[in-house]
C-alpha cells in the first residue's frame, strides 16, 4: 500500500475517511478486481435463482426440487466455514482461485446426472465451493484497505453484490429461453472469469497488507505454533464474539421476513403481486442509490453504534408491517429497515468481522459470521411462515422483539475497536491466549 492509503500522519490535510472516488481511486488493483469480480459472479449466479424451476422441469417433484435448493443452501453454509478455515491456511488469493475454479469445474456434471442423490452430492459441494471465496475475498480486502476507510469499501462490495443478484435473474430468464442448460455453463464461466482476475491481481505471499503484515500464509506450516494450533474453537471461546454472532443470526432471521413472509402478507391484505413486487424494488432501489453516500458519514461512526442502528432499524421496520395503514404501512415500513439495511450493513456483515480476531483468524471470524447470516436466512422462512399461519400480524411484532434482542447483543457483543481500530491486531505474540486476549479487550471496553 502506498502512503495515502494508510492513517494519515500528523499534520498530513488528506482526511483518513474519505469519500467515495478516493476511496475508488486510491485502492489497489486487486481490490478494484475483486469488486468487478464479485459482481460477475453474482451476476452469473443462476443456479441458486431458478434451481427449483430446473429440476421440476427435468422431471422431479416440487418437493425434491425443494430439497436440492435447501441442500444447495446448506452446501453454502459449510463453504463459507471451510473458506474462512482455508484462508487462515494457505491464504486468501489461493483459497479464492482453487475454490471458485473447482466449483466452475463441478457443478455443470449436474446436466450429466441421472440419478437424484448424485445430484445432490454435487449441488452441495458445488454449492459450498462456489460461496467459501467469500471470507477470504472480505480478509483479503481487509488486509489491502486501512480500517478507517472499511466502512466506504465494504459498501461499494455490497453495490457490486446488489447490481450483480438484481440483474442476474433477468439475464437467467433470456438463457433458459435458449436451453437450460446455460444457466450451469453461463454460471461456470461467470466463475472462471472471477478466478482468472483474482490469479492475475491479487498479491501473492510476502507481500504487504494495510495492517503492515506479510500476507505468508498462502504457504502453509510457516506460521508460529499458535497459528498452526488455531481453529473455529479458538472463536468459540471468544465470548464477546458469540454475542455479535447471535445479534448477527437474529437480524438476518428478520431480514429475510421480506422474502418469505411479505409476500403472504401482501396477498391477505388483498393487494397484488405487482405491490410486494413494488416493495422489493424499492429496497433495492434505495440500497443502490443511497448506501454509498450514507457510508461517507457512517464510516465515522463507533462500529458498535453503526451494528446497533442497523439490526435496530430492521427490527423496527419490520414490525410497522403491523400498523393497520393498508399500503402505507407497507411502504414506511419497507422505508426503515431498508434505512436499517444501508446504515449497519456494510460493517455488521464485513467490517466489525473483519477486525474482530487476531489477523491469524480472520478468516475463521468472517467465516462464523457468513455461515450464522446464512444459518438465519434458511430458518427465518420456516419460523416466520409458521408464525404467521399462527398469529397473523403477530410475527411483525415478535421481529420487533428479536430486533431488541439482536440490539442487546450487539451492545454487549462488539468491541468498540473505532477508538484503536488496529489495537487487536498489534498485541505481542506473547499473549496468553484467545481467554486473555479477550479479557483486556472486555476490560478495555468497560473504561
Amino acid at each position: 500500500m502506498v502512503s495515502s492509503d494508510t492513517t494519515p500522519a500528523e499534520g498530513q490535510t488528506e482526511p483518513a475517511h474519505a469519500g467515495v472516488k478516493t476511496v475508488w481511486r486510491e485502492s489497489p488493483t486487486a481490490v478494484k478486481s475483486l469488486l468487478v469480480g464479485t459482481m460477475v459472479n453474482r451476476l452469473g449466479g443462476f443456479i441458486q435463482v431458478f434451481m427449483v424451476l430446473y429440476m421440476t422441469q427435468r422431471g422431479f417433484s416440487t418437493s425434491q426440487a425443494g430439497a436440492a435448493l435447501g441442500v444447495y443452501g446448506a452446501g453454502t453454509v459449510l463453504g463459507v466455514l471451510t473458506g474462512g478455515w482455508l484462508s487462515d491456511r494457505i491464504g486468501p488469493r489461493l483459497t479464492i482461485m482453487w475454490t471458485l475454479v473447482s466449483s466452475a469445474v463441478l457443478l455443470p456434471a449436474v446436466l450429466y446426472l441421472d440419478s437424484y442423490v448424485m445430484i445432490l452430492a454435487v449441488i452441495a459441494v458445488g454449492g459450498a465451493l462456489s460461496q467459501a471465496y467469500r471470507p477470504a475475498s472480505t480478509s483479503m480486502i481487509s488486509q489491502l484497505i486501512p480500517a478507517e476507510r472499511q466502512v466506504m469499501i465494504f459498501a461499494m462490495v455490497r453495490l457490486a453484490i446488489n447490481l450483480g443478484t438484481t440483474a442476474a435473474p433477468l439475464l437467467g430468464a433470456a438463457m433458459v429461453q435458449v436451453s437450460w442448460d446455460f444457466l450451469f455453463w453461463g454460471e461456470a464461466a461467470a466463475v472462471l472469469v472471477f478466478a482468472a482476475v483474482a490469479a492475475a491481481t491479487l498479491p501473492r505471499a510476502g507481500q504487504s497488507t494495510a495492517d503492515g503484515r506479510s500476507d505468508d500464509r498462502s504457504t502453509a506450516g510457516t506460521g508460529t505454533s499458535q497459528e498452526r494450533k488455531a481453529s473455529y474453537l479458538t472463536v468459540l471461546v471468544d465470548r464477546r464474539y458469540l454475542l455479535f454472532l447471535l445479534a448477527m443470526f437474529a437480524s438476518s432471521m428478520i431480514y429475510i421476513q421480506y422474502v418469505s413472509t411479505l409476500p403472504l402478507m401482501v396477498h391477505d391484505l388483498g393487494l397484488s403481486t405487482a405491490v410486494y413486487a413494488a416493495m422489493v424494488a424499492l429496497n433495492g432501489a434505495l440500497v443502490i442509490a443511497c448506501e454509498l453516500l450514507v457510508a461517507k458519514v457512517v464510516q465515522r461512526w463507533p462500529a458498535r453504534i453503526a451494528v446497533i442502528a442497523g439490526v435496530g432499524l430492521t427490527g423496527i421496520g419490520m414490525s410497522l408491517y403491523a400498523l393497520p395503514w393498508g399500503l402505507a404501512a407497507l411502504v414506511i415500513a419497507t422505508l426503515v429497515w431498508s434505512l436499517g439495511e444501508i446504515i449497519g450493513y456494510p460493517t455488521l456483515f464485513f467490517a466489525y468481522p473483519a477486525q474482530a480476531g487476531p489477523p491469524e483468524l480472520r478468516g475463521r471470524y468472517l467465516g462464523a459470521s457468513n455461515s450464522l447470516y446464512g444459518l438465519g436466512t434458511a430458518v427465518g422462512p420456516f419460523v416466520g411462515v409458521t408464525v404467521w399461519s399462527e398469529f397473523g400480524n403477530g410475527l411483525w411484532l415478535g421481529c420487533g422483539a428479536v430486533g431488541l434482542l439482536a440490539v442487546g447483543a450487539a451492545w454487549l457483543g462488539v468491541r468498540p475497536v473505532d477508538a484503536d481500530r488496529e489495537a487487536p491486531q498489534e498485541e505481542p505474540d506473547t499473549r496468553a491466549g484467545p481467554v486473555g486476549r479477550l479479557d483486556d479487550t472486555e476490560a478495555a471496553a468497560d473504561k
